[in-house]
């Protein structure tokens, strides 16, 4: 599968299969992508953090305020990303800069994550409505918790839906 057909096909899954696990080969190979993902300064201030069985449980329930989130109950994995300290070379760029390149860094590692879970035949849902206090108590986590990213295998009967975007001169121009 190439990039293009990656982008085409990955969706936001809301329909995950509770009863096949996520092989530990494809986690790998999903780990690996993100490990080479760019960052500022290569500074990668992000932490993951996989969690399987009754940490996915805890996770899961720290998603799930206020009636958000329930598909995420059939997802066997998930992934939080949670924020590190940068390296001086990035932290001194962000400062005069007035820039948090952190938050660029855990959005393009956690496009690397739903890209290579795509490659590898699981879907994904990236989870923005959390509990940082919850998760990181379950987690044992220091830096703040930015996203959580659900993973699994969706159901045979979740199609691929026809996806929505603003038109091309909604949100492209070039220059010449």
């Amino acid at each position: 599968m190439n990039f293009s057909e990656i982008a085409k096909h990955r969706q936001s899954c809301r329909n995950y299969d509770p009863t096949r696990e996520v092989e530990q080969e494809k986690i790998d190979a999903i780990l690996e992508s993100a490990n080479l993902s760019p960052s500022a300064c290569n500074s990668q201030p992000y932490f993951l953090t996989v969690c399987k069985g009754e940490y996915a449980k805890k996770v899961i329930k720290g998603v799930q305020s206020m009636g958000m989130n329930k598909f995420a109950s059939n997802a066997p994995v998930m992934i939080v990303i949670s924020e590190a300290p940068y390296n001086k070379t990035a932290a001194a760029g962000a400062a005069l800069k007035k820039n948090d390149y952190r938050s660029i860094d855990i959005g393009i590692v956690c496009a690397y994550i739903t890209a290579e879970a795509e490659a590898q035949g699981l879907s994904t849902c990236i989870l923005g409505w959390l509990s940082d206090k919850e998760i990181r108590e379950a987690c044992d986590l220091k830096g703040t918790v930015r996203l959580v990213v659900a993973l699994g295998y969706a159901n045979a009967d979740d199609p691929l839906r026809p996806k929505k975007r603003k038109s091309p001169k909604e949100v492209r121009k070039i220059l010449e």
